[in-house]
């Protein structure tokens, strides 16, 4: 919760104002039931209509001076809460898109999500509450209490007798419902996964004929998030009928007591009125608590995850050397190794190589041999467990995120952007110039795909390019990745979905290009021009050198070729 008050300190004046209002509100509720027992006692009693006109004018007057007060302390309240929410999705997102490959692992996409949206929307309902009414029900119970005894000690006795054991049941299901709350939070988050992943795999779903499992799936986990979340509800429902039974008894309690006094004439009518006011109303008080422990269960629970998200070490976030310049594009690994959290094994073991600038390189391996693995090291998505990776001569630690300006990776599955083809190149370079934008989909193979269109560069892309083919997504983030003109290019079997003509007409504008690249795949024939091939298995490098070279001296490179020259005469 010490965030959010961070939070919302930016907006201090409006908080202030907001809560001077509703103090003002809080002062007319509290003289409120006093006008009214002099109304009683000096107008009604008396039979004097002057003196009930005149406290009725200043009740009156009173009541829409607070309405307006209220009006615009929910105004400035809204403007807090709102403000907050705004300023903490903003961090989180921010935060986010700073954190290292590994470190945003340890969040699932689906709970990252439900915290940026539903974990702020409870926080903003708890800081309007905390401003509206939060602070107003305590303060009326306190205060009402107070000058209760000012009016009639023996009843307000009465009347704070009930007070601590209310305190007590309030206290005891706020701490039940905040542990509910946050469990509610989690299974959330499993239905939000269930539902992105179906999402994301609905033609697989179809495809396989597991609608069915898929359904019951998602039965059984909405089903718990219901469950428990009706025992959280339930928890906190329960409060209010216990309120009103001690509450209910208290106020019976006040009027057989005030009856006694007023056939012994120990008190005034007015004063009984007043007191019974004022307990009806720290009744009501006590009924919005029901409602706050919810909020408050809710929102400190949502606080809390929202809190590991902003707390959490933004990798990316750090200050690095500055690259002056366009890089060489040298690239040296030192006996590298790579693990992963929780995994029992190395993903890569003791890589050493040395690339120089403008040198194509190949990587060849099976599939898990680690190759993924490797390039991901070079734009510093993930950092070497041991060993040291040099850009031109530097530790890559040095570079930190600043190397990204300079390096470009493209994934085997091409994911594009809702928007245009124009817009989804340029994602790559935002001040591609429209010959430029031509030139980089003519060396991916795009341009006369593109020129067959109805609306040519100006074509609509489905999220995730969901209306074009494998083999187009693919071109075309090749073509977005080149718009960028960088220094280093990682190809990770990019061209896996191409036929053979486009894959080497691609591939030979890619070799044309003044910039380290290197190719994953699992086709020799892909790579067998390359400057230099890394042969993987088993995430150490078992092979190093040239096509020639490891066709005379490499037994798996050998095998390798001779298996897929089988497959290609087939």
């Amino acid at each position: 919760m010490r965030n959010v008050f961070r939070y919302a300190n930016i907006y201090q004046k409006s908080m202030v104002i907001a809560i001077s209002l509703m103090v003002i509100e809080l002062i007319v509720e509290l003289v409120q039931p006093v006008i009214m027992s002099k109304i009683v006692d000096e107008g009604i009693v008396a039979e004097d209509m002057s003196v009930i006109y005149g406290y009725g004018a200043i009740l009156l007057g009173m009541t829409l001076f607070a309405f307006a007060a209220g009006i615009a302390s929910s105004f400035f309240a809204a403007q807090v809460s709102q403000g907050v929410g705004h300023d903490m999705r903003q961090d989180m997102f921010r935060n986010i898109q700073m954190f290292s490959v590994m470190k945003i692992q340890q969040f699932a996409t689906s709970t990252l999500l439900t915290r940026l949206t539903n974990d702020v929307t409870q926080v903003q309902g708890l800081l309007f509450a905390f401003m509206r009414i939060m602070l107003r029900a305590p303060l009326f119970i306190i205060f009402g209490i107070v000058i209760s005894f000012t009016i009639n000690i023996p009843l307000a006795f009465i009347l704070l007798s009930t007070v601590p054991v209310l305190f007590i049941i309030m206290i005891f299901f706020m701490l039940k419902g905040m542990r509910l709350f946050r469990f509610v939070q989690e299974k959330m988050d499993r239905l939000n996964h269930i539902i992105r992943e179906n999402l994301l795999a609905i033609k697989l779903v179809k495809v396989f004929h597991r609608i069915g499992f898929e359904k019951k799936r998602f039965i059984q986990v909405n089903t718990d998030v219901m469950n428990v979340n009706k025992k959280a509800l339930w928890v906190m429902e329960i409060v209010m009928p216990i309120v009103h039974l001690v509450m209910n008894g208290a106020i019976i309690g006040l009027l057989w007591f005030g009856a006694i006094q007023l056939e012994t004439g120990a008190h005034q009518a007015g004063e009984l009125v007043a007191i019974l006011n004022y307990a009806t109303r720290i009744l009501a008080s006590f009924g919005v608590f029901s409602f706050l422990i919810m909020n408050l269960s809710r929102g400190r629970a949502s606080a809390g995850r929202i809190d590991e998200v902003i707390s959490a070490h933004p990798d990316d976030d750090a200050t690095f050397k500055s690259i002056q310049g366009r890089l060489q594009g040298a690239v040296t690994f030192s006996e590298v190794d790579v693990q992963y959290p929780h995994a029992n094994s190395f993903a890569l073991e003791k890589v050493s190589f040395d690339v120089r600038p403008g040198q194509k390189v190949g990587i060849l391996g099976e599939t898990g041999a680690g190759k993924t693995s490797l390039l991901h090291l070079v734009p510093y998505l993930y950092s070497p467990t041991n060993g040291t990776i040099q850009i031109d001569g530097t530790s890559i630690e040095d570079w930190g995120n600043d190397i990204r300006r300079h390096v470009t990776l493209v994934p085997q599955e091409g994911f594009l952007f809702s928007g245009t083809i124009r817009e989804n190149i340029a994602w790559g370079n935002e001040h591609l110039s429209e010959e430029q934008m031509i030139q980089v989909a003519k060396e991916a193979q795009l341009h006369d795909f593109i020129e067959s269109l109805s609306d040519q560069y100006d074509t609509f892309v489905g999220q995730r390019g969901v209306n074009l083919s494998g083999g187009q997504k693919q071109r075309l983030s090749i073509a977005r990745a080149l718009a960028g003109h960088p220094s280093i290019l990682l190809l990770d079997d990019s061209t896996s979905a191409l036929d053979a003509d486009t894959e080497k007409n691609v591939l030979q504008a890619i070799r044309q290009r003044a910039c380290t690249t290197f190719i994953v795949s699992q086709k020799v024939s892909s790579i067998m021009d390359a400057d230099m091939i890394l042969l993987i298995e088993n995430g150490k490098l078992v092979g190093k050198g040239n096509h020639t070279e490891l066709l005379q001296s490499n037994p798996l490179y050998q095998a390798i070729w001779r298996s897929q020259q089988k497959e290609g005469g087939k």
